[in-house]
């Protein structure tokens, strides 16, 4: 019998890592998705008006546009924090340094039991706000399914008021049509009882609106945050977490559920700013991890002896090496997840970018006034005479996209699209992402050795980023796109409000010299002027000889609730009807028949229904007494 060829050879040990790695498949498909996961939904909230986008047309909130409230209150986010070029040299060097002082203190400890306790209460401090973060924006996505702002039923868009407590269409012909039930689509047909309807509204109005959070030191403000019931849900949902990790048990559940907030939330404070910056940091983390997991024992070793929730577990079949004892897990480290997260959320804010960049077009003639101040934007932007279109909110909508995805009415269609932009440069890095992650898995499972997972996920993400703008053209784009234009934007703001400051400043000078010329014609006239007069009285009252010491602020808390819905303002503030008497109102009535009946008749008697009416005074009088007691009682 002839011995087998070497292709035989190759497909027989094919088949035999198959068989071996068949039953860790739904291992790998569980780690996969958890990876996605966090980088979807966080690239996705990071999203912002990019530079090419003009601002929203701001409304003043006149009790008929909360709605656009709810709206603008998901896209206020917190701002980013830009990466420099520096930071690629700094990475490195304090993730080196950091896991040589972890690797020495394990072994010197010997058991890293204090340690892991020390480190699980300094990262639950902050997985509170993260899982609270993470769950109150899963129940703002559900509640848009509930309660969405705008819903479609028939081809007609709906839109609602909350303070209104009704929800309004306007057709094409001018008709505008309302309705009272709070609920969407097909479910608004559903006929409620008035108390049924009621509890739904105000159900909303507690989830929806927000209240907002003021603190103030020596006259400036240092805090300034939105929150409602959502939010305090989750913190509370995030300290009853945390408790149960610390206190009775590590699940590897909820290590995840720490670990999905502490991504969720660094992919929304973290930014490369640019392409060519995100490559150099991932270029030199790339090397960092070579190093580290090959040629050190430090990586593998904290990774194994460290229990804190910087890492996401899954549950595998248990070999014969593993401990009995022990459930036998995979692990994937968050630097996984979050380093290349940054650079594919950075992808999708540039699809974004581009999307409303080639939505750009000419600009017409303008005036003098406006040419003025449109060049200072377009030195500002580089739009050379090109009119930015209107950015509208592409976070969050998932019910009111999910309402209105059947709709053919344009009506609204910037809200619906506002999230619907082509995102090439997304779906090529995640595809970039998953590549890396396979071929991950599958050297680690040949060569049975934990493998450095940069080393695969780097240059599956940014082979992939470079290589989409080298296909479609557009490499100059991807190169000159930066994200650290916001303390630009103040300053183009500023030479917008110079030129209307001027204006104004030269319009307030001729009113205040006209005012003064007006005052001193008065004082030669002789006549009375009410402002010299009280500032002489100032001008006497600030001579005493002690100083009134002025009051300053030094700290103040303000909470600023939601405005009332208008059916509360009306019963609060509702007017008594026209033909209802008030207790005056009645008693000057009766005093008025009490002097009629009081008065003599012809021949000089008293009148009959003297006692009578001072009877029903008397009665009225202590009604009116007994009112008030009761009322101050």
């Amino acid at each position: 019998m002839s011995e087998p060829g070497p292709t035989t050879e190759f497909l027989g040990r094919i088949a035999y890592e198959f068989s071996v790695l068949q039953p860790l498949i739904p291992t790998y498909l569980h780690l996969l998705v958890s990876a996605l996961f966090p980088i979807y939904t966080g690239a996705h909230a990071s999203l912002s008006r990019p530079s090419s986008a003009a601002q929203p047309e701001r409304r003043i909130s006149d009790g008929d546009d909360d709605e656009n409230d709810e709206l603008e209150d998901v896209d206020s986010g917190q701002k980013m924090e830009g990466l420099s070029p520096s930071d690629a040299i700094m990475f490195p060097l304090l993730a080196g340094t950091t896991l040589a002082g972890l690797y020495f203190l394990i072994k010197w400890l010997q058991d890293p039991a204090l340690l892991n306790k020390l480190m699980n209460w300094y990262f639950s401090s902050f997985g509170i706000f993260a899982v609270g973060r993470l769950v109150s924006d899963a129940l703002d996505v559900l509640t848009s399914f509930v309660f969405p702002v705008r819903w479609v039923s028939r081809g007609t868009l709906w839109q609602v008021s909350s303070r209104e407590r009704t929800v309004v269409a306007k057709h094409d012909t001018g008709k505008v049509e309302t309705k009272t039930s709070p609920l969407p689509g097909r479910l608004s047909i559903i006929p409620l009882l008035p108390s049924t309807r009621k509890s739904l509204w105000l159900l909303r109005s507690l989830i929806t609106e927000r209240w907002i959070l003021r603190a103030h030191a020596h006259g400036r403000a240092f805090l300034r945050a939105k929150f409602g019931v959502l939010d305090m849900t989750g913190v509370v949902f995030g300290l009853l977490a945390v408790a149960y990790y610390n206190i009775v048990d590590k699940p590897w559940w909820l290590t995840n559920l720490m670990g999905f907030g502490f991504s969720y939330g660094a992919l929304q404070l973290m930014s490369p700013t640019t392409f060519w910056t995100g490559t150099l940091i991932l270029g030199a983390l790339f090397f960092y991890d070579i190093y580290f997991v090959f040629y050190t024992p430090l990586m593998v070793t904290v990774a194994t002896s460290l229990d804190i929730p910087i890492k996401l577990l899954f549950p595998r079949p248990a070999t014969p090496r593993d401990d009995p004892s022990k459930p036998s897990l995979s692990m994937l480290g968050l630097g996984d997840v979050v380093l290349p997260g940054i650079m594919i959320g950075l992808a999708l804010r540039f699809d974004l970018y581009m999307f409303y960049l080639r939505k750009q077009t000419k600009k017409m003639g303008l005036d003098k006034a406006e040419s003025k101040i449109e060049k200072g934007i377009e030195e500002r932007d580089g739009t050379n005479g090109l009119v930015r279109a209107k950015y509208q909110r592409a976070v969050g909508g998932w019910g009111e996209r999910f309402w209105t995805s059947t709709t053919s009415v344009q009506t609204g269609k910037e809200f619906i699209e506002g999230g619907l932009f082509p995102k090439p440069y997304f779906h090529a890095a995640l595809v970039g992402y998953v590549f890396g992650m396979l071929a991950t898995l599958g050297v680690m499972q040949f060569f049975a050795h934990a493998q450095p997972a940069l080393l695969y996920l780097v240059p599956g993400v940014l082979v992939s980023i470079w290589g989409t703008a080298l296909f479609r053209g557009e490499v100059t784009e991807m190169w000159a796109f930066t994200e650290a234009v916001e303390d630009e934007d103040k300053k183009g703001e500023g030479k917008e409000k110079g030129v209307e400051k001027d204006s104004s400043k030269t319009s307030s000078e001729n009113g205040a010299d006209a005012t003064k010329q007006d005052q001193e014609s008065r004082t030669l006239e002789g006549e009375h002027n009410p402002v010299t007069e009280t500032q002489a009285k100032s001008t006497t009252a600030a001579k005493p000889e002690v100083a009134q010491r002025k009051l300053r602020e030094v700290f103040s808390l303000t909470i600023t609730a939601p405005p009332l819905p208008s059916s509360t303002i009306a019963e609060l503030f509702k007017e008594e009807p026209k033909d209802s008497k008030t207790p005056d109102t009645l008693e000057d009535e009766l005093r008025q028949a009490s002097e009629a009946d009081l008065a003599p008749n012809d021949n000089g008697t008293p009148s009959r229904n003297s006692g009578r009416s001072s009877m029903r005074l008397r009665s009225a009088e202590k009604g009116e007494r007994a009112e008030k007691r009761q009322k101050r009682g």
